[in-house]
């Protein structure tokens, strides 16, 4: 087995320990692999939602210039991971129900118009590719032993690989854009699931994949994109949940009304 694929923070903070020269590397900019960075840590909540983004701390946490990484912040806000607030500078961009609702019934919409096609186009190379995407997934843990169901990196990546190929065989280049971008949002929220606790879990996250799998061998467009939109529909429950205990955790108790008697 090969060395492990080094992140993007790691690239960056080699890069710049041997050059101090923001300039092009191997093709990309300071700028894309900073935002790249930022990204991947906002997805997996290291970058708390909501939370400032201070430059001077993010410089020294990316081992960036202010430069890029204004560069890279202005990006984000274009995608939706990153708020840009007048004379406030930066903020990650909230969670909500409201938006997770939005978001899970977008990607249905594109993903499953975008499966449909792939379906009907995709050659028998895309078919071996969607078979292999599942296999590699199905030979990774989803959680890390011993760190309190915390998600996997490698099965992450392997997961994000695998939905990426089940739309890859789509003709138009648009939806593949979109489906991406719904993909990165909404990996935002799956975080989420994983702290609901187990035994209110019960889904099959497996055998979901693997049904959709069959169904997309099988040719069967119908079924692929009903089982593709349930899939994410039994996450977003998941996450709503999660988010409404959270939220009524945090609420104040309410103070119990008391009577009051007032002299005749």
């Amino acid at each position: 087995m090969g060395p492990r694929a080094k992140s993007a923070k790691t690239v960056a903070g080699e890069v710049a320990a041997a050059s101090p020269e923001p300039a092009e590397l191997g093709g990309r900019t300071w700028a894309s692999l900073v935002e790249q960075s930022v990204r991947e840590d906002i997805i997996n909540g290291k970058l708390p939602a909501g939370s400032k983004l201070r430059l001077k701390e993010l410089a020294e946490l990316y081992q960036a210039g202010v430069i890029p990484l204004r560069e890279a912040l202005s990006r984000l806000c274009a995608t939706g991971f990153v708020l840009a607030i007048d004379q406030k500078g930066f903020r990650v961009a909230p969670l909500s129900a409201e938006e997770l609702l939005d978001l899970t019934r977008v990607r249905q919409q594109i993903d499953a118009s975008a499966l449909h096609d792939a379906i009907e186009a995709g050659d028998i190379a895309w078919e071996a590719e969607v078979v292999a995407a599942h296999h590699r997934l199905t030979r990774i843990p989803m959680v890390l032993p011993g760190k309190d169901g915390a998600l996997n990196p490698e099965w992450e990546e392997a997961h994000a690989g695998f939905n990426e190929v089940l739309v890859s065989g789509c003709r138009s280049a648009w939806l593949r854009r979109f489906s991406i971008t719904l993909r990165d949002q909404t990996a935002r929220y799956r975080f989420l699931s994983l702290a609901v606790p187990k035994a209110a879990r019960t889904r099959d996250v497996a055998a979901e994949h693997e049904a959709i799998v069959n169904a997309i061998v099988a040719r069967n467009a119908r079924v692929a994109c009903r089982l593709l939109a349930d899939h994410f529909q039994a996450t977003t429950e998941l996450v709503l949940k999660y988010m409404q205990q959270r939220k009524a955790k945090a609420a104040p108790a309410r103070k119990p009304a008391v009577a009051t008697e007032l002299a005749a």
